[in-house]
Formats: structure tokens, sequence, C-alpha cells
């Protein structure tokens, strides 16, 4: 099969154009088969797209990779790294030939997928199919509130906060279901600045596709409400041809689609145009052999013994890319520096969200709540979030349809929705604050993930948190990257009640504290929400899952009768109620709802002669943070009898209570019955905090329960032991 492909006209693709692109193809050959594993094959079937994209379409500096006004490219087939890296080196974003040849290496640039923060030009970490695309809706969103925060008078086009979210996606991709959720929500919102290429090529790693993947996807993303258009390299009179032509004009084309986002399929032959591997699962995630690799490099009139090659005036020709990208920033800025002139305090407004600062006195918008009535924390935090509306533009959010369950709607805010799609009980217009995610809790949190990653704005969805389930992966990849998203999980015990236990969280905490990077904050009252939600907006190091009640919890009397402030929060533990004595015979521990159960143990255990600290503990994570001295005031080792007290599993506890100390935990599902049938009935009650403690206070003496028994979790109010 002839490799040569006629010179474009409408692009300007001249013969050093095409040989740059059969260099992307070696190149990926090269780098594969010199580390020994990766995926070369759509690497070097989609060397020309790529390269359109790097050199003809995306508006972007090479110099400057974190430029406000540029394009954002998404590689969602992560898999297919090289995709992206090539053309990285090509434009000078900072790759060269070394880091190519260092492919998945220790230390190199170019990991096996793309890392955000880790290679220049990289706008996030992608791999786990589906989640770049479903993110790269976040970024179209956030572009279009970000224009509506800083520009919403502006014509279409004619911004300079205008720009748009481009992704290639692969088979995988769409196969994944998160997308479906994710590209559902964009047909509704209506992103007309979101541009999908799908390659098309039939191949996956069991091989031809057609075992798993049949149905009609244009017309699946046609029904989505996307603008779809298919451009078919193998359907010419001559064989397989690459129409850059083609698919550039496809990409003009959904550029001036302004109400709708666009999805392109690209048919393709993964790995052409290698001798015997092209089309086949053979190039796809293995590399090719060097029989191969020196069949294709003669193929395209490459030297077959030289290695990454590349051609002084090839990478002379692509690195005018430079060129290209300061002179587009210039231009950039006439519009840029009108429109500063123009809106002094929305220019104001963009400095400080690109610094990254909170405004000046912020935190006295939050509400401070009183003693003696009890509030749901979940509550509290709709109360905060209300509260902030108006210092805090910056911030916002919704749910996955549970806005009136979760408390993610600030009062009086419009919804984020395309006017024309408004209901009766949501009212909305394209720069709206309030999202709707309907009933897509995956494609939730890799949107907020998106939102966050494009730079201005800081977002929080909410679900039941029995359903972070549903959103793990994304979650798992928000923590890898250090994307502050906010995601709020309500009705996070059997607290919920009756629902039954089908919706009560058991194993969630524990399984949610397991993913490195994400810190977990579950208040004690709506005081400690407040604060919890201050501690989580000064932080951008990561995200935070904020863990609310349905039920009521009591609101404790902050600076009296011994109750410490809430400020402690911000260091994930802290003595909330101090020893009669000062030096404790035991500390109760707990989060949440469950603190209260501690401070009514504590009234007992006091009125026994027992000195007992209280020590609320919204924040394992944080308070891991903090240094020793810090964590030895709140927890002294001289103290080794310990309870925590927990409705949910006791696994994150062992470490914390040690050798001596006990756990009131929940080890098994809840039921169907009101929350305080339900916590009388299993156990977790302040009797049983004392009945612990005073087991726990034994153990540290040595005059009860061998050590290798103790730290275990304790069953109902017995104080008997779960083995």
């Amino acid at each position: 099969m002839n490799a040569k492909a006629p010179l474009a006209t409408s692009v300007g693709w001249t013969e050093l154009d095409h040989r740059a692109v059969d260099t992307v193809r070696v190149l990926a050959a090269d780098a594969v088969e010199k580390v020994g594993n990766g995926h070369p094959g759509t690497a070097i079937s989609l060397a020309p797209a790529a390269y359109l994209l790097y050199q003809n379409v995306l508006r972007h500096d090479p110099a400057d990779p974190h430029w406000l006004g540029r394009d954002r490219f998404i590689l969602s087939a992560g898999h297919s790294s090289l995709t992206q890296y090539i053309q990285l080196y090509l434009a000078g974003f900072g790759l060269e030939l070394e880091d190519l040849a260092a492919l998945r290496t220790w230390g190199s640039k170019t990991p096996g997928h793309p890392e955000y923060k880790h290679t220049a030009g990289v706008e996030m970490t992608t791999g786990p199919l589906g989640q770049g695309l479903s993110s790269a809706v976040g970024f179209a969103m956030a572009a279009r509130r970000e224009r509506g925060l800083l520009d919403p008078d502006a014509a279409p086009g004619t911004s300079p906060f205008d720009h748009f979210v481009y992704v290639i996606a692969s088979d995988g991709d769409l196969e994944e279901g998160v997308t479906s959720e994710a590209s559902s929500i964009a047909g509704t919102q209506e992103l007309g600045n979101l541009i999908v290429v799908w390659d098309d090529n039939h191949i996956s790693i069991e091989g031809d596709t057609q075992i798993a993947f049949n149905e009609d996807v244009l017309a699946r993303y046609a029904a989505y409400g996307w603008h779809v258009q298919m451009v078919d390299w193998t359907a010419g009179p001559d064989g397989y041809v690459e129409d850059v032509d083609a698919l550039h004009a496809a990409i003009e084309a959904a550029k001036a689609v302004t109400d709708r986002p666009s999805f392109i399929g690209l048919r393709t032959i993964i790995a052409w145009p290698s001798p015997t591997k092209q089309n086949t699962h053979g190039s796809h995630g293995s590399k090719l052999g060097t029989d191969e690799v020196r069949g294709l490099k003669e193929v395209l009139g490459f030297d077959p013994d030289a290695s990454f090659a590349v051609a002084p005036e090839v990478i002379a020709h692509t690195r005018k890319a430079l060129d290209r990208g300061a002179a587009a920033q210039a231009a950039w800025r006439v519009g840029y520096d009108a429109w500063r002139d123009a809106n002094p305090d929305r220019a104001t407004l963009l400095d400080r969200l690109v610094a990254g600062k909170l405004p000046t006195d912020w935190a006295d918008a939050l509400p401070v709540f009183p003693a003696g009535k009890s509030v749901a924390t979940r509550a509290a935090s709709g109360d905060v979030l209300s509260a902030l509306a108006g210092v805090l533009p910056e911030l916002w959010g919704g749910s996955a349809d549970l806005a009136g369950s979760n408390n993610t709607t600030m009062k009086g805010e419009p919804s984020f929705i395309p006017a024309g799609r408004s209901t009766h009980e949501f009212a909305g217009d394209q720069y709206g604050r309030t999202l709707h995610f309907g009933i897509r809790e995956h494609a939730m949190g890799a949107i907020l993930s998106g939102i966050t990653l494009h730079g201005l704005t800081r977002a929080y969805g909410g679900t039941f948190f029995t359903f972070s389930d549903y959103m793990r992966g994304a979650v798992r990849l928000a923590a890898l990257m250090g994307v502050p998203s906010i995601y709020v999980w309500t009705h996070d015990s059997i607290g919920l009640g009756e629902d039954g236990p089908t919706h009560q969280p058991v194993e969630h905490l524990t399984a949610v504290r397991a993913i490195p990077g994400l810190a977990i904050v579950r208040p004690a009252d709506a005081n400690e929400t407040a604060a919890a939600w201050r501690a989580v907006l000064e932080r951008t190091d990561g995200p935070v899952g904020l863990i609310l009640t349905r039920q009521n919890v009591p609101t404790f009397p902050r600076g009296e009768e011994g109750f410490a402030s809430a400020d402690g929060v911000a260091r994930g533990a802290y003595v909330l109620l101090e020893a009669s004595t000062g030096t404790p015979d035991v500390i109760l521990i707990g989060t949440g709802s469950e603190v209260q159960l501690a401070v009514e143990a504590r009234t007992t255990l006091e009125a026994a002669g027992i000195a007992t600290r209280v020590v609320s503990a919204p924040c394992l994570e944080w308070f891991a943070e903090q240094d020793a001295s810090y964590r030895e005031h709140v927890l002294p080792a001289g103290v080794r009898a310990r309870v925590s007290v927990e409705a949910g599993i006791a696994l994150s506890w062992h470490k914390i209570v040690g050798d001596a100390g006990r756990s009131i935990s929940l080890e098994h599902y809840g039921a169907s019955a009101d929350s305080d049938t339900l916590y009388r009935e299993f156990g977790i009650t302040a009797q049983a905090v004392v009945a612990a403690a005073r087991e726990s206070i034994e153990a540290a003496h040595g005059t009860h329960a061998p050590a290798s028994d103790a730290g275990t979790p304790t069953q109902g109010g017995t104080g008997d032991q779960l083995v």
C-alpha cells in the first residue's frame, strides 16, 4: 500500500509537513520498541490528525503552555500517549528527542500515560478510559461560566475568553459508561465550544471491536444533541487516503456550530502503513518488533538502521509553531488589553482568580450557628453555600438529581443551563451557577475535575454518600492529579434511616479514606460544617469529600461549658472537651454524628471519676499532616486507653486507637428503620462508648484482654469483641 498521501491544499501542507508526519510514525515505533512496551499503532495512524491539530488548528503558544487564551487539547485515548508527546516535541513545548527515547521509564517526562503537572502541555492526566472526554465536558462548561463572570455581553467569538476544547477519543473511551453520561450532559448544555474527534479504527486489545461494540455511534451522539460528521479515510476510490483536508473541513464546520457540541468520527486503519501489523490488535498494545519497524521505515523512505532520526529541516519547520504561537498570543492580547481597560472591576476579579486567592475577609460571611438547636450538617452546609454566594463568585456547583436532599443549591442563584431548557423548578441561563448533573454520579466527578482544571473556578457536586461508589474512578483520578474538587456526600450513615441498607453507607468511610490524596471531612455539628467549608476552600492541594448527615445533630455551645471553638477543624482533629483533671484516663475520639455520643459518654465517665477527653476528628488526613507536637497534644502517646466511635467499619481506626483501644463501629449492613432505632439496635450508643472506655482502660493497664485482641471493634452495647 502506498504510504504517500497527496499534498493538501486548504491547510497548505508541503512535502516538509508530510515528512514531519512520517517522522511522527517512525518516532512512535522507535520509542515503543526501545522500552519494549506501549501502544504504537494508534500514534502511527493518528499522526496526520494530531499534526493537523497542533500545527494548524489549536490556538496555543508552546512557549507559554498556561496562556489564558489557549485552546485546550485532551488526549482521552491516553494509552496512545505518543500521539501527544511527539507533537509536544515537534511544536516546542519542551520535550526533546531524549525524552521520547525515555518513554515509560523512571524519571522521564514521558510516562506511560500523560500526567497533569508532569509534562508541559498536558492539561489533565488521562489513561483510565472515558475520563478525558468526560472531564473535557467540564472544561467546556467552565469556559462558559468564566465568560459569564468576565465578559458576558461580548458577541460570540469576540471575547478573549472564547476558545475551544478539543478531544481525541478512542473506541474504548466510548465504550466506558462515563462518556455516555457526560456526553448526554454536554448535549443538554449545548456546549458549542467542545469538539471531539473519535478515532474509529475498529481495534481494541481483544481485536476487532465487532466482538463487543456495534452500535451506530454517530446516531447515538446525534441523539444526545450533538452535531455529528464522519470522515472516512478508508472510503476513497484509491484505497486508504489520509484526507487531511476533509478532516480540517470537518473541524472548521464544527467550530461554526455554536449551539451544539461536535463529534467527528474519523475512520482510520490502526498502525497504517506498517507492512503486516496494520489493522491488527498486535499493533495496539505491544511493540511492533524489529522487522516490522524496519518495514515501516522502508515504506516511508527512512533509513531502517537509524533510530530516533529527525531531519534538521523537519524540526526547524515544526518549531515554527513557536512563532505562530507568539503571534497568536500577541493578537489575542490586543483584545484582552482592551477588555481590561473597559472592565477594571472584572479585571481585578480575574487577577484574583488567576492567582488562586480568596477575597480579603471572605470568611466573615460564614454563618455562626447558635447552640441549643439541632441541625443536620447537610442543612448547615446549604446555609454556608448560600452565605458564600455573594462573596465567592468562583464557587459553583450542584447535585446528581438530589439538590433538595444534598442542600447544594445556593439560594436565589440561577441554574447553569441554556435558557430554553429552564424548568418550573429551576430557571437559569447559559451563565448560571447551579449545576444539574442528573443521575450521573461518575460523569459528575469527571466534570468537576474538568471545571477545576480549567483554571479559574471551584466546583462542588453532591450525591448520597453510598453512591460515591459510582464516581470512584473520577475521584481517584482527581486525587492522583491533586485537583481540588469538592464532593458533597450526604446521608452519611445508618442515620439516614428508613431507606434501608441499600442507601446506608457502612464501608464507605474506610473505602474513600484509602484513596491517597483525598481528604475526608465529617463534621460533628453545624459550626464544624462552616469551619470545614472554610478549610476546604483555603486548600487547593487535592480533592475533599464532605461527609454530611441527614439527621439533626446537636449544635455544641462553642466557647462555653468547656467546649472548644470549631477552629481546630482545619487541623483535622482537636480537643473538643478536656478531661476534668487535664490529664485524661481515656480519650474518646469521634467523627460526625457520633461525636455527640462521645460527649454524652464523657458525662457518665467523669461522674464515675474517670477523667475523659473528647476529641473531634473530622479529617484524619489533615490530622496526619500536623507536626508531631500537635498530634501528641491531641492524642498523647502516654494515654493508651482510647475509644473511637463512628457508624461505619472500624478499619480506619486501628492505628489511632492502638493496641489497648476499642472501636464502636458497624461491621455489617444496616436495616430499614428510623435512625434512633438503628443506633440503639446496633449498639452505637453512649452506653456502648462507656463500656468500651472501661474495657480499654483495663487493657491499657494490662488487667483485661490480651494485646493481640485489643483495638478490635465492639459489637452492640455489650463490649463483646468481634473476631
